[in-house]
């Protein structure tokens, strides 16, 4: 979650502010190169991951609205920490969908590469974050 958070920072345009074109290119590259992706299969798979990416991000962007309560109020903390409990669940639930749909257009060993593909993308966008 805290790359979700970080990612204005990350894949940079050129006036400094956040590509979200740019970033997405690069993880899609990043990710086929990583798991061996034919040309088929990238067509196949990367209107399914964008579609997968689009919904997540929309409920990581629903959890951003928790950086403003007021932790001196506790039923607002109360509300929000059960609210981000529940978001967490439906990324969950979204994610097993999708890797469900995934394994139904690849084979589950190129889904689990695609998978570390995506985590190692992400580890090295928040280091280059991290230094800048």
């Amino acid at each position: 979650m805290a790359f979700i958070f970080a990612l204005p920072t990350m894949a940079q345009g050129g006036d400094g502010g956040f590509d979200p074109a740019k970033f997405d290119a690069e993880m899609e590259q990043f990710i086929t190169t990583e798991a061996a992706l034919t040309p088929q299969e990238s067509a196949t798979f990367f209107p399914l991951f964008r579609e997968m990416l689009k919904k997540r991000r929309a409920l990581f962007d629903q959890m951003r609205r928790f950086h403003h309560v007021n932790t001196a109020d506790d039923k607002a903390c109360k509300d929000a920490i059960l609210e981000r409990d529940r978001l967490d669940l439906e990324i969950k639930q979204l994610q097993q969908e999708y890797h469900q749909k995934f394994m139904r257009v690849l084979p589950a060993g190129k889904v689990f590469k695609v998978l570390r593909a995506e985590d190692k993308f992400h580890r090295q966008m928040f280091k280059r974050a991290a230094k800048h």
